[in-house]
């Protein structure tokens, strides 16, 4: 799969106009067909389309598990990518219920709901309280810029890792959508049975579509690289997910502490 091109550009500067070249990230639709059903149809980066495809279905809770997503089936179409992917016995019911009530036919982190009262979806545990020392922040931050190669190329992607107690970098993903990237990362960790146990970091904003998706994954607690909004904090407070923001190699900002692990 393509993920990036190169496209002729032209550089201005106050005393020059010079020609050259530069590396685009390819952004794509992507349609997501369930049981035979259209869902929803992503403008993502076509890259681990299997993974982002497990953690898309756990995070909009078609599926409990990994084991729950049958027969993914890839492949690209005329003008895009088609991903065709089953469900299991006893979650198959979800998607004919979701597709009979949703209004939207396109993704933004809130596929299928048909009204604000189904944002308060069911979380099904609990984040546990953090074991991170601060310096295993600053050390996955540094680490971080290792972990996206697509980024560094175009300028124009997303990443968000899995990082464990001391800060290591364990899994990481890009997209060119900060959903998809988190989508991917709850995916290939859920795929590979690898619990997150460190943080997960996140090179975007962090909205409340990012909270929920730390929140299925399971993860004690959610760094990003810019600020929170007003409603991802309210969920993450409503949750007891320890949320920071704003991570600088300087500086992280504690938005969320209701463990007093940073008192």
């Amino acid at each position: 799969m393509t993920t990036s091109r190169n496209q002729a550009i032209k550089f201005l500067r106050p005393d020059s106009i010079t020609a050259g070249e530069r590396a685009i990230a390819v952004e794509v639709p992507v349609s997501i067909e369930i049981d035979g059903l259209g869902y929803a149809v992503m403008m993502m980066t076509p890259a681990d389309l299997a993974e982002f495809t497990t953690g898309f279905l756990l995070t909009e809770r078609l599926a409990d598990s990994a084991d729950d997503v049958r027969d993914i089936d890839i492949f690209e179409a005329e003008a895009g990518w088609i991903v065709r992917v089953g469900l299991s016995e006893r979650c198959k019911g979800r998607i004919h219920d979701r597709v009979r009530h949703r209004t939207s036919d396109t993704s933004c982190g809130l596929c299928g709901i048909s009204g604000l009262e189904q944002l308060r979806k069911p979380v099904p545990r609990t984040p546990p309280k953090p074991d991170t020392p601060v310096d295993a922040l600053f050390t996955a931050l540094g680490g971080l810029r290792a972990h996206q190669p697509l980024n560094a190329a175009t300028g124009a992607i997303h990443a968000a890792a899995a990082c464990d107690r001391e800060g290591r970098i364990v899994a990481a993903y890009e997209d060119v959508g900060r959903h998809n990237a988190l989508d991917k990362l709850v995916g290939g960790t859920a795929i590979a049975r690898q619990p997150i146990d460190g943080f997960i970091l996140v090179t975007s904003r962090i909205s409340f579509e990012m909270v929920d998706k730390a929140l299925i994954a399971g993860a004690p607690m959610l760094v990003g690289i810019s600020a929170p909004t007003s409603l991802a904090i309210d969920h993450a407070r409503e949750h007891g997910l320890t949320l920071l923001a704003l991570a600088r190699s300087d500086a992280i900002l504690v938005v969320n502490d209701p463990w007093d692990v940073f008192a």
